[in-house]
């Protein structure tokens, strides 16, 4: 069964308004336990959707537990939108958003491929195979070398770029 709006006449309309009206004190309770400070501008949606929708409600039907369901409906909805707004960064996440300059990741870029120039061949080689998600043992095939020696190249090409960069390498 659908609910179509109806049109009430002049006495209907004031008798539900009145209705309405005799409700605002158990309304503004129900308000104040649900949303605490905001209770004023939630028993304000809550009268004026009431106020629209006033053709859906049948009279005889308990009126205070429909402006509550729109009430509670209302609440849910305003919090719900609430979580997912973001009001404010935290501090952590403006210091995750900023970014070095340009300038400076232009020099750093230009050291780091001065200090790899620098390592000799084989380290370099694998050391670069080895960044790219290459397997020590593809890496050993592809430099025609032994896995361990693979490995040697690996580790001195890290402990000499973190010395170049004073950074900590753990193995």
């Amino acid at each position: 069964m659908s609910q179509k709006s109806r049109t009430l006449s002049p006495l209907d309309r004031d008798a539900v308004y009145s209705e309405i009206e005799a409700q605002l004190p158990a309304l503004n309770q129900f308000a104040k336990r649900l949303a605490g400070t905001d209770a004023d501008d939630l028993v304000q949606e809550t009268v004026v959707k009431a106020l629209q929708s006033s053709g859906r409600y049948q009279s005889g039907t308990a009126l205070k537990s429909w402006l509550f369901t729109i009430m509670k409906n209302t609440f849910c909805t305003s919090y719900n939108k609430r979580k997912r707004e973001v009001v404010g960064f935290e501090d952590s996440f403006i210091n995750k958003m900023s970014i070095d300059p340009p300038q400076e990741w232009a020099v750093l870029g230009t050291e780091l491929e001065t200090a790899l120039n620098n390592l000799g061949h084989g380290s370099r080689q694998s050391l670069m195979l080895v960044a790219w998600g290459v397997s020590y043992d593809e890496t050993a095939r592809i430099c025609d070398c032994e896995i361990g020696t693979v490995k040697s190249r690996v580790s001195r090409a890290r402990r000499i770029l973190g010395e170049r960069f004073d950074i900590a390498v753990t193995s």
